[in-house]
């Protein structure tokens, strides 16, 4: 048993010596990185909306909830992800332009609050918004395109 084991030790010795002396170094083959690590040349852009009934998100009751992918293309469950997208980028990603209530809109200062979210990635950044409306008139006139779902 030792010369076999001792034989099979020598033979690769020799194997590997011939390779150093013909010039020839061994090296590994790269290996593809797995899809789920591709790169992208754009910043990732994934948010998940919600729309909820309630003062603020922690008590709110989610009524409907969203995604929205903008990067690299408009993609998710949100029923307008070109619009929405398109809306997002014309604010900077900046949801306090997105849900500002239009000047004039004439609303009951009844107090049946809702509440959006938008929690996620916008452009690489992360994103942690909440805006509570005083109504529905309110959420109407402010959710724009972005909160229409």
């Amino acid at each position: 048993m030792r010369y076999i084991t001792g034989g099979i030790a020598l033979g690769a010795a020799l194997a590997l010596g011939g390779l150093a002396g013909a010039g020839t170094t061994a090296t590994a083959a790269p290996t593809p990185a797995p899809a789920a690590q591709t790169q992208s040349l754009y910043a990732p852009s994934a948010l998940v909306l919600t729309i909820g009934q309630g003062e603020s998100a922690a008590s709110a009751g989610v009524q409907r909830a969203v995604t929205l992918t903008c990067t690299p293309k408009a993609d998710g469950t949100h029923p307008n992800t070109r619009g929405a997208c398109a809306q997002l980028r014309m604010a900077g990603g900046d949801f306090d332009k997105v849900t500002k209530v239009k000047e004039g809109t004439a609303c009951t200062r009844e107090w049946n609050p809702s509440t959006v979210t938008a929690e996620g990635v916008w452009e690489g950044r992360r994103v942690s918004f909440e805006r509570t409306f005083a109504n529905p008139c309110e959420l109407k006139a402010g959710k724009g395109t972005v909160f229409e779902f």
